[in-house]
This record gives structure tokens, sequence and C-alpha cells, in this order.
């Protein structure tokens, strides 16, 4: 009698065992400061944007719960090391500097980085044009990477900040001379603004491999491999059914998908 019990309840139990180590717990994501339109919040306190959406998206193909934690983008990787959070989900590129400390899953997407300067100021994104001159870029993120390496030796003097809103207002107060960051992100948190009216675009898309790398992705710690084949299947799962690249039209009304 008591063994048929005993055997009535492993079963279940062994049921639960069985199951992905993402349904047994909440998955906690890093995410950066504010960055339209990838991140923001709405009056009434609810996160939104093309990455929120995005992650959303994976969690519930997942069939995961998860949650937010918010840090500097700086403060991802270190943070992901901390076992603050399981999941960077906040527009990192991957990069082979960032690979040496962490994983990524595939490209979820591609944007285009972007020097931005003042109409008419004949600014190109090169060091014989910008020598003597000051530049803003996001700390920590690849543009960082790149114009530090290209420039910051060849006589441009860079300023890193931790908020890129405040990139927009002191590019706009006439602190800065240029900016570089996503083309998307210019678009919308300041070319599109009033007080990004007299600024645009300068040159060509910038290029490099080292530094810029090979699109956007999840980062996860490198013991955590599960994870990261979990998440690679869903995102190929999304790719596949077009819900990604309907995401990037509701957001840039362009597919930004890595294919």
């Amino acid at each position: 009698m008591i063994r048929r019990n005993v055997h009535k309840f492993a079963l279940p139990l062994l049921a639960l065992i069985a199951l992905p180590a993402v349904a047994q717990s909440t998955l906690r994501r890093g995410r950066g400061p504010f960055s339209p339109p990838f991140e923001s919040k709405l009056a009434s306190g609810q996160l939104t944007g093309f990455d929120i959406e995005v992650g959303d998206a994976i969690c519930e193909r997942m069939a995961a719960k998860c949650s937010w934690v918010e840090t500097s983008f700086e403060g991802l990787i270190p943070g992901l090391k901390a076992k603050k959070f399981e999941i960077i989900n906040s527009s990192m590129n991957i990069t082979a500097k960032r690979r040496e400390s962490i994983d990524f899953t595939q490209p979820v997407y591609i944007v285009p980085i972007q020097m931005v300067a003042k109409r008419g100021s004949g600014l190109e994104p090169t060091v014989a044009s910008l020598k003597g001159k000051t530049v803003g870029v996001l700390q920590g993120a690849t543009q960082e990477d790149f114009v530090r390496k290209h420039w910051e030796k060849n006589g441009v003097k860079i300023v890193a900040y931790r908020d890129q809103a405040q990139i927009y207002l002191d590019q706009a107060a006439g602190r800065l001379d240029a900016s570089v960051q996503e083309a998307q992100n210019a678009t919308e948190g300041f070319l599109s603004k009033p007080q990004g009216k007299d600024f645009d675009f300068a040159g060509k898309v910038l290029s490099d491999f080292s530094t810029l790398g090979e699109g956007t992705g999840f980062g996860v710690s490198k013991d955590n491999k599960a994870l990261t084949a979990e998440l690679n299947k869903a995102i190929s799962s999304l790719k596949k059914d077009g819900t990604l690249s309907r995401l990037s039209m509701k957001y840039f009304k362009r597919d930004i998908i890595a294919k």
C-alpha cells in the first residue's frame, strides 16, 4: 500500500524535474537606460519599445516568466556576470571583445551606426574632418570603442555619457560638435524632435567589424549554454513566422531583422 502511494506521487514530481530550466523560475532581463524607440516608459508606467516587445515575444515563445532589471549600459555585462540577471536584453551589439567575457545568441537585428552633426557644418566622420572637435558617445556602447580606436588617438576629443538623451541635450546646446549612435535612435530621439531641427546625419554609415560587431543579440553568461540554446530556438521561431519582422515594421517602417 505504501509503495503504491509513493509510486503515484513520484511521477508528477519527476515530470516537474524534467521541465526546462526556463519554465521553473523567473528570467531576469537586464536593460539599460531609456532610449526610444528601443526602450521607453508610458505615462502609465508601462515599458514599451522595440527591444521590450522583442524580449516579451521571446519569453512568451519560451513559455517563461520574465522580469526587467534596469541598470546603466556599461553595467550590463558586469551585472550579468554578477548574476543580477540572466539575460542582457538591451540593444547590445555582438563584438569579439564582448564575446571574451559573455556569450551571445544569434543576431536578432542590425541597425546602422551614424554620426550626427549640425546641418551645414561640413563635418564628416573622418579624422581629417573631426580633428580638434568634440564627439559624444554612449559609455560602454560599441560606438565608443569605434571612436576611441579610430579617432581619439588622432586628435578628436571623445566624451562618453551614461545617458543618450544627455548627448542630444549637449549637442543641441553646442557643447558637442557631433555624436555617434545607432541611426534609428538618432532619428527617434533627436532628429525628429524640435531640439534636433538644425541637425542631420553626416557622412556614410560607419563600419568596422572589430568594434561595431555583427548585429544586436541577447547576452548570456558563458556558463548558461542551455539558456542560450533555448533563446536561439525562440528567436529562430519568431523570425520564421514573421513576428520579429512585423515588430520591426511597427517601430521602424522597415525590416531590420538579421537574416
